[in-house]
């Protein structure tokens, strides 16, 4: 399975005229992911639902013939002070700072960001798009501005350490709105055969905080979780790696008056008994999380402010050390997949289901090339797969038609920055993200 793109991507790529990149992107774009979605929206804004700066929340659904239901979780950084609540910490603090507007869902994130959402992996020039399993599902889109991965349950004050603005008053309301979304949806919604509630980086922690109050509310014939890229790690000890930035959330986003609302099976001592709690609780679902071993993201979220030394390569090593720890928990529970490719040059390797499934693949045994033959057809590539390729759009459906558990956790390999294709598409998406 080759992912090199077309020479005139190349050099369309390389030429001069498009060293403006910011005024051609969006047609770029449009065309890579084949003009997004353009689906026939409701805006939902119930009474009580606000986002961090006070403002109405608002949500969308999309109504089909089908039975079945997505619940999508949009993600978006977190906050916890002042500046990453402001919007003045940049891409590692809280998105939307300033509220939704109401034309949020034909903007560049709502209408591009999910091939999950629209139904189809879009692709590339001259490589047709595919379908997905959730194509002309009903849908309900959340997005993201509490900057509390939709959890929390809080009104803060965070004052600006340079004196320069007056105190921010910050609703962490993300617990209020997404229980006001599961109950609307139950109306509108109330016979759902097979419900998929997922969400990329914060709103892949969304997915398995809320799980349980979502699929309690929704009450549907199956449920299935799919978490990208926002692991909750486990941290029973306060020496654990992840331990501080729990801690911090706990405090800024009073999770305990959300968490008791849990069964028993949750450890209110280690968010990350979360897995077990949805495992245990719902034994017939089928439950999933994927996200890559080189993610550069939400591991600077997990460590970088609170470990120290705290450059690249050691905030990846203390990823790699809580990842293998979570994947041993997940084995534990026989309605539990991953799917953990090792890295791709999207994004900082970060979330496997945006914008494309291009990199979004896994092999169990990807290993250097044995033999000298092997580099004929592709003397660029030293890796080779000697086991399945499962590419992301072959794992939802067997995962959820087939109900079939998938568990890969990708071998450190260089197969995906081999790809000179792999390098152009990931400059286009990467200023797509603000990356």
């Amino acid at each position: 399975m080759k992912r090199l793109l077309l020479p005139g991507l190349l050099a369309l790529m390389l030429s001069p005229s498009v060293s403006r990149a910011e005024v051609l992107l969006p047609a770029i774009i449009d065309v890579l992911v084949d003009g997004g979605n353009n689906y026939a929206w409701q805006k939902v804004a119930l009474p009580g639902t606000v986002c961090g700066n006070g403002s109405q929340y608002k949500f969308w659904i999309r109504k089909t013939s089908s039975p079945n239901l997505l619940v999508l979780f949009e993600g978006g950084g977190a906050c916890w002070d002042y500046d990453t609540c402001s919007g003045r910490a940049g891409v590692l603090g809280a998105a939307n700072p300033n509220g939704i507007a109401d034309d949020y869902i034909t903007q560049f994130t709502a209408k591009y960001v999910s091939p999950i959402v629209n139904g189809a992996d879009p692709g590339l020039p001259f490589r047709s798009k595919t379908d997905l399993v959730t194509k002309d599902w009903n849908i309900v889109y959340m997005p993201y501005c509490t900057g509390d991965v939709h959890i929390g349950n809080n009104t803060a004050t965070y004052v600006d350490s340079t004196g320069a603005n007056p105190p921010l008053v910050w609703h962490h309301n993300g617990y209020g709105n997404t229980i006001a979304m599961a109950n609307y949806a139950k109306t509108q919604f109330p016979n759902v055969q097979k419900l998929l509630v997922t969400g990329y980086s914060a709103g892949g922690t969304a997915t398995s905080s809320s799980y349980y109050f979502v699929r309690k509310a929704i009450n549907p014939a199956r449920g299935y979780l799919l978490n990208d890229s926002g692991p909750i790690f486990l941290a029973p000890n306060t020496t654990d790696l992840s331990r501080a930035l729990h801690d911090k959330i706990r405090q800024s986003w009073n999770l305990n008056s959300v968490f008791s609302l849990l069964p028993a099976s949750f450890n209110m001592n280690n968010f990350g008994s979360i897995n077990r709690m949805v495992a245990t609780e719902f034994p017939n679902d089928q439950l999933a999380y994927t996200g890559y071993t080189r993610d550069y993201n939400y591991s600077r979220f997990s460590y970088e402010r609170f470990r120290t030394p705290n450059d690249e390569e050691s905030i990846h090593g203390y990823w790699k050390v809580d990842q293998d720890k979570l994947v041993a928990e997940l084995n534990l529970y026989n309605n539990f997949s991953y799917f953990i490719p090792y890295h791709r040059p999207i994004n900082a390797s970060h979330c496997s289901t945006v914008i494309t499934f291009i990199g979004s693949h896994a092999c169990q045994r990807m290993e250097k090339k044995h033999n000298w033959w092997e580099y004929i057809d592709s003397p660029w590539q030293s890796y080779k797969c000697y086991s399945e390729f499962v590419g992301m759009d072959a794992f939802l459906s067997r995962w959820i038609n087939g109900n079939e558990r998938f568990r890969i956790y990708e071998p450190a390999n260089n197969y995906n920055n081999e790809d000179p294709g792999m390098s152009a598409i990931a400059t286009l998406v990467d200023a797509a993200l603000g990356d």
